[in-house]
């Protein structure tokens, strides 16, 4: 008997629907996207109004076929992908996919925010149709993305390095992130003193106040000279409690999780890069085996709105009753305004149910899991608290023609902070009670310290993600990915949670600013998100934007003088080529860094590895030479490093190309067949693996060292570190530790 058909976006979210359903309904997934444009080609014809020329994508001719076959069989069908534009698209492309087989048969659109029961149940029976607006938007995004990047790429291929890439987008981030760069290089500190003492009267706990006006003007003290002549001047003078301010403070609890908050949150309290983030959440969202109950855990992650569902709300006062006491509940529905210019499909970032609590989650749950889930609930719950309140306190002390100020908040009411305890206070100077205005005060000997102002900090993840998100370039969905790709393309890389421009991206947003600065700029980016919502507004035709946008960048890419850009980039190393003895060495780039190439290239192949010294000059990196012949010519082997690790190669290449990877001596522990090499991801990150791969599949992260277990024999055991230990080698086997 035929079955409605319902298609989402992921093999998790399907598992999760199909127990609700309880087998009234077929649940397939597609993996994401089934069609896109073509990897090789544009895929855009720009002479028919920008016309995308989708093909399907061969990796997953298994799913499309078992998908077609269930639509075959299905006597309807419902499109549940994501409720975003980019879930819109995936929902139009599937209609297309397999419009021959949904031909005569009722399609429906069904959207949910979170994957509960309940809301699968609702949405099927209130389905929709595909918004056609909104699949423009993002067809607009899909095809200017595409022009910009087979556009402009190609130009940094010839004047900076092969294989380098542009993105609308990602770009603008780049430029942020050099920007802020130039501003810590090109800092002057600036000198500025303070003076400051304690005070106090009789047994009353003194506090610390420093000196802020001068004969009732603010003062700046500039350098030593003056801070020693104004000490002089107050050298002996008394001490009075001029003025002493009292008064309340409230502090509300901050609004629940949108996207961007969860990912610089979970940033700076979890240590959780954005791109992870997403992943847990998406996993959570999705939905998590509560014994043999499969339900979604949050709410979808991707949103800019801060509305809460009022059956939420009440679910979560209800919660704080019971789990709290009634005095922490705020004495009305706390309602949280979304800023302009949100998207509103989605709810905020939150629990589906409240009463799952962390603890109660625990067992379900891996250790990241429950460490986003808890901070999303703890946040959540913390919206219908009462605020956090404070007893504020500001005094003045004169002394002489000076003026001593201090300022100390106490906690009165600790309120949310007893569930969400994230929020810094700065209490300062805790200041007695008891101390009265006129009072006249004893003081401790003026203390004068030089300072100096302080550059800009480097961005975080969590700083970049909330500066994209207040100048308006990309969207919830986009934050994590922009970051990742330009890490990806080593434009940027991590020094203790900041992100640093590399030399590749300084140069590559050196060429894009100076020739393209129109189109890479913060505010013409922003203009064009509000342009693309406008779209899916139905406000604008999507190809008349693409158009414009497309018709400014070929006008600027047709001023560009490559050979001049070219020469501007080249840097000479200031050596001569070795081999040709007529060319220069030129410092080159790629995405595996810098190199030394000989100017006559390609009539000379010469090249050459290097590093800086401590001074910036170059030392030329000499491959190790083998005790080893090389089996095929004889000649001598050498080890050399390659984007992917470690290996030994002919010293005769190119003409002999004999090359064998660099084990570490140990054998296999799963196939024992190979050996352990160590290997590169294309990301940078070192892990260990089987050099029989892709036969034999074992890999690791921990490195492997070649040291028999005292305790159970095995040949090697692999370096670990923790926090309580640092670190230390442990067996793979038995897990015995050594020091």
């Amino acid at each position: 008997m035929a079955k409605g058909l319902i298609i989402v976006e992921s093999p998790a979210k399907a598992s999760t629907i199909s127990k609700f359903l309880k087998n009234k309904y077929t649940v397939k997934a597609s993996f994401g996207h089934v069609r896109d444009l073509p990897k090789k080609t544009l895929g855009v014809n720009v002479d028919k109004d920008f016309e995308p020329q989708y093909v399907i994508d061969k990796t997953k001719t298994k799913i499309i076929g078992e998908l077609r076959d269930a639509v075959k069989e299905a006597d309807s069908v419902y499109l549940a992908s994501d409720h975003d534009r980019e879930g819109e698209a995936i929902a139009w492309h599937l209609s297309k996919a397999f419009e021959k087989e949904l031909k005569g048969k009722p399609i429906y659109r069904i959207v949910f925010n979170e994957i509960t029961s309940k809301a699968i149940t609702e949405a099927i029976e209130k389905p929709g149709q595909i918004d056609v607006a909104k699949v423009d938007a993002q067809q607009a995004r899909r095809v200017l993305d595409r022009i910009v990047g087979y556009s402009v790429s190609p130009l940094l291929w010839k004047v900076i390095a092969k294989d380098l890439s542009a993105g609308r987008v990602q770009s603008v981030a780049l430029r942020l992130v050099c920007e802020r760069e130039a501003e810590i290089n090109a800092f002057v500190p600036k000198e500025f003193w303070k003076i400051e003492a304690d005070f106090w009267k009789g047994k009353l706990a003194p506090f610390k106040a420093s000196l802020e006006k001068w004969d009732g003007k603010k003062i700046e003290i500039p350098d030593e000279k003056t801070t020693l002549e104004l000490l002089s001047e107050l050298k002996d003078k008394e001490a009075v409690l001029s003025e002493i301010k009292r008064s309340s403070r409230a502090i509300e609890p901050p609004p629940p999780f949108i996207t961007s908050t969860l990912q610089q949150e979970a940033s700076k309290l979890l240590n959780m890069q954005a791109t992870r983030t997403m992943s847990v959440a998406q996993q959570l969202y999705e939905g998590i085996d509560l014994k043999g109950d499969r339900t979604g855990l949050i709410t979808y992650m991707r949103t800019d709105s801060v509305r809460i569902a009022d059956e939420a709300v009440a679910s979560c006062r209800d919660l704080i009753k019971d789990r709290f006491t009634a005095d922490l509940l705020h004495d009305s529905v706390r309602v949280y305004k979304s800023k302009a210019g949100a998207q509103d499909a989605h709810e905020a970032i939150r629990p589906t149910d409240p009463f799952r609590t962390p603890e109660s989650m625990a067992e379900f749950l891996t250790k990241e899991q429950l460490r986003l889930y808890t901070l999303i609930w703890q946040r959540f719950v913390a919206t219908q608290m009462k605020p956090v309140k404070l007893a504020v306190t500001t005094a003045s002390v004169s002394l002489g023609k000076a003026m001593f100020t201090a300022a100390g908040n106490q906690i009165t009411e600790r309120g949310f902070l007893i569930c969400y305890d994230h929020v810094n206070i700065i209490q300062g100077e805790k200041i007695d009670p008891a101390y009265a205005k006129d009072d006249a005060l004893e003081h401790s000997e003026l203390t004068k310290s030089q300072n100096f102002t302080s550059p800009p900090s480097r961005y975080t993840e969590a700083s970049l993600i909330k500066e994209l998100e207040a100048k308006g370039i990309g969207r919830p969905s986009t934050y994590a990915s922009i970051i990742s790709t330009i890490k990806l393309r080593k434009y940027v890389l991590l020094e203790k949670k900041a992100i640093a421009p590399t030399s590749l991206g300084v140069d590559v947003n050196s060429f894009l600013v100076g020739k393209f600065e129109k189109i890479f700029n913060v505010k013409f980016t922003a203009e064009m998100e509000d342009q693309l919502d406008q779209v899916e507004f139905s406000k604008i035709v999507w190809h008349k934007l693409v158009k414009s946008y497309y018709d400014q960048l070929s006008a600027l890419i047709g001023e560009v003088d490559i050979k001049k850009e070219k020469s501007s980039f080249t840097v000479e190393s200031g050596l001569l080529c070795d081999v040709c003895n007529e060319g220069k060495m030129l410092i080159k780039r790629s995405k595996g860094g810098e190199f030394l190439s000989c100017s006559r290239y390609p009539a000379c192949k010469n090249s050459k590895s290097f590093k800086r010294d401590e001074e910036g000059k170059i030392v030329i990196l000499v491959p190790e030479v083998l005790d080893e012949k090389c089996p095929e010519c004889g000649s001598v082997l050498m080890k050399r490093n390659g984007r992917f690790g470690e290996f030994t190669a002919c010293s005769a290449y190119p003409k002999c190309k004999y090359i064998k990877p660099n084990t570490l001596g140990i054998k296999c522990p799963e196939c024992g067949k190979g050996e352990i090499i160590k290997r590169k991801s294309k990301q940078g990150k070192f892990f260990y693996s089987c050099t029989t791969y892709p036969e034999c599949k074992w890999i690791t992260n921990d490195k492997p060292v070649k040291l028999d277990c005292p305790n159970c024999g095995n040949d090697y055991v692999v370096e670990k570190s923790s926090k309580e230990d640092g670190k230390f080698l442990q067996c793979p086997k038995c897990k015995t530790r050594m020091a």
